[in-house]
C-alpha cells in the first residue's frame, strides 16, 4: 500500500511541473533563411519589410534601426536561445546589416504552420 501511494504521489509531482518533458516555446520573428539571402545594401523599407515581414523592435529613438529578436526554449533546464537580426538605413535605403536568427528552427516551423493557415500558402501549391 505505502509503493502505490508513493507512486502516486511521485507521479502527481512530476506530471505537471516539467521533469519530464518541457514543450519548445518560440518567440520572435520567423525569418525564412531565403528572404534574408535577398537582402541587399539600397533596399528600401518597404522592400525589407515584404521580405523579413515587421520587425520585432522599431526603436523611437533610433528610426533607422530595425531589430528582428527570436528567442527559443527548446531543453528541459530552460535555458534560452536568443538571436537578433539588426539593420540599419540612411534614409530609406538599408545600408547594413549584422547579427543571427535561427534559419534551420525557423525553416521547420514555417512548414509545421502552413498547415494551420497562419503563415501564406507557397506559391504553385494547391490545396487538398
Amino acid at each position: 500500500m505505502r509503493k502505490l501511494l508513493l507512486l502516486v504521489v511521485l507521479a502527481a509531482a512530476t506530471s505537471g511541473c516539467g521533469i519530464l518533458y518541457k514543450q519548445p516555446i518560440y518567440q520572435g520573428n520567423l525569418i525564412d533563411k531565403a528572404a534574408a539571402d535577398q537582402l541587399q545594401v539600397g533596399m528600401s523599407r518597404q522592400q525589407v519589410q515584404a521580405l523579413l515581414g515587421t520587425p520585432s523592435v522599431a526603436d523611437p529613438f533610433h528610426h533607422d534601426r530595425w531589430d528582428y529578436v527570436a528567442s527559443e526554449r527548446s531543453n528541459r533546464l530552460g535555458r534560452t536561445a536568443v538571436k537578433d537580426l539588426t539593420l540599419w538605413f540612411e534614409g530609406d535605403a538599408l545600408a547594413k546589416w549584422e547579427g543571427d536568427y535561427f534559419p534551420e528552427q525557423d525553416e521547420a516551423l514555417v512548414k509545421r504552420m502552413r498547415k494551420f493557415g497562419n503563415l501564406p500558402k507557397e506559391k504553385g501549391k494547391k490545396r487538398h
